[in-house]
C-alpha cells in the first residue's frame, strides 16, 4: 500500500501462501504479516484465529514492549504457539556499540522476558512446552533491512559468531551476511521445526474456539482438519474489491471447497454461493478452483463479514466470537465538503467498516452527519487519509473521546406505566460485577450461548442457580437484563419488547447519550392489559425505557473514561522529566525499571490527556524518549470534572444543557 510505504508501517493485514523446501522435504506455508501497532490490534486479533503459530518480532533495542505482551498474550489465548525473531540487531552495534558479550547478555535477557510471557499468560498444559530457547532454534536474531537471519543451527553450520556480525557492520559488508544466512531459511525453518501442521494444532485448538459437540461428524472432522469432512470455515477478514466485491478471507478447519459451491452462512442465517476459490499472494489473488482443510481460501461471490462462519451444512455450530483487547474510544464527526459527494462519502465509509469492523461508523442519512469511532487518533487519521485517496473532499472535526456511562450503587424497583397508562414496567438497576462485565467482553458471555452454558458459567462465577437461570438478554458492551417475576401473564409475548427497551438505553445512556457498561438491569414485576391491543411493542418498549431511566438517575450514575497503559523508554537522567509529564496529564507512575543504558518507566494516563502529547513528550524530553500507549481499562472520571463533562457533551450533540431528572420518569403508583 502506497499508506503503508509512505507512513513506513504495516496498516492492513496481508496473506501470502509460500512453497518452501527444508533438506528436501517440501511445506506449503500459509503467512499472514498483521499490523504492530496497537491501533491496529484488532487485524492481529483476527488473523490469530487463522493461524497455528506465530512469529513475534521485537526490536533488538526496544526489546519486550506493552504491544509484545499484547500479541503474544492474544495468542496464548487462541493457542496459537508463538517463536521468536529478534529484529535490527545492526542497532545493538551501531547505536549502542556493544561487544560480543554484551550483546549476546542483551539478547539472552529479551529471550527471558518473553519466556516471561509465556509464563504469565499461557495455560498449564503450554507453559513449559511452549518456551524458548536459543539452543533449539526457537529464536532467530536478524536484521530485515539488510536481509540477513539466523538461528543457532544455522550460525553454527555457518562456522560463525556474532563476533563475525559485528565484523561484518565495522567493515560496512553487511550485504555479505545476507548470502551467508538468507533471512527467509531462519525464520521459514524455525516455522517447520516449531510449528504444527493444521492436523495436530486443530486437535487442541478446536475444543478452545469451537463450542460444537466434539463427539459429532463435524467435531471428529475439525478435530483431524479433515478434508473429506464437512466444510466447515471461519472467515477472519474481509477485503472489498472494486472489481469483484467482497472477498472473504480465513481458515478452512474442516472440508474442502470448490468454485459453485452452495454454503450456509450460518451467523447471518443466509445462504449463498461460491463463484471463485483463491489464494491472497500479498496484495494479488491466484485462481485455484479448490482448496482442501488446512489453508487460507479467499472466497468470492458471498455477501459476507469478518467472523462468520461458513459450512456446506446448515445446523453447524458457529465458531467462537472474537474478543479485541481493545475497544474504539475516539470519534471523529466526517462530513463531504460538497453535499453531491454525500451518497459516495456514505457508501465509501461502508465498505471501510466492512474491511475494519474496529472502525464504529454510525451515519445518518438524512442529515449527512458521520461519526467515526477507532482505537486511537492513529486510527482515525489511517482511516479518514484513505477515504480523502478515494478523491473525497471531507471536514473532519477535532478528536472526541469516547466516554461509558454507568451506576455506582443499587435503585428500584421504579414503576413506570406504558403511553396508553394500561401496562407497569417494575425495573431495578445494580453494578454488574466488573468479572462478569469482563466476560461478557471477551466473549465468555454471549447471546450465541446456549442457555445452559451461560448459567454454567455464572454459577462457576458465584452466581446461584436462581440467578443463572434469570437471564434474558446479554448486551455484548458489558451489560445484562435479567427478570425475577413470579407467575406474570403475557411475559413470554412481551419479552421482546421489554428487550428493546434495555438494549435502547444501554447504546443512549440517561447523562450524555453514551454507550452504557457495567449495569444490571433486573425485571421485578409486570402488571399487562389483558387486551394484546393495549400492550404492544409501542406502549411497551417506551415504558421499559421510562423505567430504566428512571433507576439509573437514581442510583448515582456517572460516566468512565477510557485510560491508557503508557511505557515510555529513554537515558536515565530523563526519570524526572517523563514522570512529570505524566503526572500533568492526570497520570499514574506503576513502575520505574533501568535495563542497561536504558531506563523503561511504566503508567497510566487518561486518553483524553493524549491529544498533545507528542509535543509535550518531546519538548521535555528533547526527543530523546520513545513511548507508545495502549487501551488499559475504563476508570470513573474525577468527581470534579463529572457535571462539566456531562454538561459539555451534552451541548456537542445537541441535547438540552441539563440531564434530566429521576422525577421525569417515575410515575406514582
Amino acid at each position: 500500500m502506497e499508506l503503508e510505504q509512505s507512513r513506513q508501517m504495516t496498516i492492513k493485514a496481508a496473506n501470502v501462501t509460500l512453497y518452501y523446501e527444508d533438506e528436501g522435504q517440501p511445506y506449503v506455508i500459509n503467512l499472514i504479516d498483521t499490523p504492530g501497532h496497537i491501533d491496529f490490534t484488532g487485524k492481529v486479533t483476527r488473523s490469530l484465529r487463522a493461524v497455528d503459530g506465530a512469529i513475534v518480532v521485537v526490536d533488538a533495542v526496544e526489546s519486550v514492549m506493552t504491544q509484545t505482551e499484547t500479541v503474544t498474550r492474544q495468542a496464548l489465548e487462541e493457542r496459537v504457539r508463538p517463536i521468536l525473531y529478534i529484529n535490527k540487531i545492526d542497532r545493538l552495534i551501531k547505536e549502542l556499540r556493544l561487544s560480543p558479550e554484551a550483546m549476546q547478555k542483551w539478547l539472552f535477557n529479551i529471550v527471558n522476558d518473553f519466556n516471561r510471557l509465556i509464563d504469565t499468560y499461557a495455560e498449564k498444559e503450554y507453559k513449559e512446552k511452549w518456551k524458548v530457547t536459543v539452543q533449539n532454534s526457537q529464536v532467530a536474531f536478524g536484521s530485515s533491512k539488510d536481509k540477513w537471519g539466523f538461528n543457532a543451527s544455522m550460525l553454527k553450520n555457518a562456522g560463525m559468531s556474532f563476533k563475525d556480525i559485528i565484523d561484518a557492520y565495522n567493515s560496512s559488508t553487511p550485504e555479505e551476511l545476507g548470502k551467508k544466512l538468507p533471512l527467509h531459511e531462519s525464520l521459514l525453518g524455525m516455522v517447520v521445526r516449531h510449528h504444527p501442521p493444521p492436523d495436530v494444532a486443530q486437535a487442541y485448538r478446536i475444543p478452545k474456539i469451537w463450542q460444537g459437540d466434539l463427539t459429532s461428524d463435524v467435531g471428529k472432522s475439525l478435530l483431524a482438519c479433515d478434508e473429506n469432512g464437512p466444510m466447515v470455515m471461519m472467515v477472519t477478514n474481509v477485503v472489498v474489491d472494486p472489481a469483484a466485491g467482497l472477498v472473504g478471507v480465513g481458515r478452512l478447519f474442516s472440508g474442502s471447497v470448490s468454485n459453485g459451491d452452495p454454503v450456509y452462512l450460518l451467523n447471518s442465517k443466509k445462504e449463498g454461493k461460491i463463484q471463485s476459490v483463491q489464494l491472497f499472494m500479498g496484495f494479488q489473488r491466484e485462481i485455484v478452483d479448490s482448496l482442501p482443510a488446512g489453508n487460507i481460501p479467499a472466497l468470492l461471490g458471498l455477501d459476507i463479514r469478518s467472523g462468520e462462519t461458513i459450512s456446506n451444512l446448515k445446523d453447524v455450530m458457529p465458531f467462537e466470537s472474537i474478543h479485541y483487547v481493545s475497544e474504539p474510544v475516539v470519534t471523529t464527526a466526517v462530513e463531504a465538503k460538497h453535499p453531491r459527494d454525500l451518497p459516495k462519502l456514505v457508501e465509501a465509509m461502508r465498505k471501510l467498516n466492512i474491511e475494519d469492523p474496529n472502525l464504529i461508523i454510525t451515519i445518518n442519512q438524512e442529515s449527512g452527519e458521520t461519526l467515526m469511532a477507532g482505537m486511537g487518533v492513529l486510527h482515525l487519521e489511517i482511516a479518514t487519509t484513505m477515504l480523502q485517496q478515494q478523491g473525497l473532499e471531507i471536514i473532519t472535526s477535532p478528536p472526541i473521546i469516547n466516554y461509558r456511562e454507568t451506576v455506582r450503587q443499587a435503585s428500584g424497583p421504579i414503576m413506570s406505566r406504558s403511553p396508553n397508562r394500561h401496562n407497569k414496567i417494575f425495573i431495578k438497576i445494580e453494578p454488574l460485577d466488573p468479572h462478569i462485565v469482563e466476560l461478557i467482553r471477551n466473549g465468555s458471555l454471549n447471546e450465541m450461548t446456549d442457555k445452559k452454558g451461560i448459567q454454567k458459567t455464572l454459577r462457576d462465577n458465584g452466581w446461584s442457580s436462581d440467578e443463572a437461570k434469570s437471564v434474558v438478554t446479554i448486551d455484548p458492551k458489558g451489560n445484562m437484563l435479567t427478570e425475577e417475576t413470579k407467575g406474570v401473564q403475557y411475559l413470554s409475548e412481551s419479552i421482546d419488547s421489554i428487550k428493546a427497551g434495555f438494549e435502547d438505553i444501554m447504546q443512549n445512556g440517561p447523562l450524555a447519550y453514551e454507550i452504557c457498561r457495567g449495569i444490571k438491569v433486573t425485571l421485578t414485576h409486570y402488571v399487562p392489559h389483558e387486551d394484546p391491543a393495549h400492550r404492544t411493542y409501542a406502549q411497551l418498549m417506551p415504558a421499559t425505557r421510562r423505567a430504566i431511566l428512571g433507576a439509573m438517575l437514581t442510583a448515582n450514575p456517572t460516566l468512565l473514561e477510557p485510560i491508557l497503559g503508557i511505557e515510555v523508554k529513554g537515558p536515565g537522567d530523563l526519570i524526572g522529566a517523563i514522570t512529570g509529564v505524566i503526572s500533568s496529564k492526570r497520570g499514574k507512575l506503576i513502575n520505574v525499571e533501568q535495563r542497561e543504558v536504558v531506563t523503561i518507566i511504566q503508567g497510566e494516563i487518561p486518553a483524553a490527556e493524549t491529544f498533545d502529547l507528542s509535543q509535550v513528550m518531546r519538548g521535555a524530553t528533547a526527543g530523546k524518549a520513545t513511548w507508545n500507549t495502549n487501551f488499559k481499562l475504563w476508570q470513573s472520571v474525577p468527581t470534579n470534572m463529572l457535571l462539566p463533562l456531562v454538561l459539555e457533551t451534552r451541548k456537542r450533540k445537541g441535547l438540552s444543557p441539563e440531564p434530566p431528572t429521576p422525577a421525569e420518569f417515575i410515575d406514582k403508583e
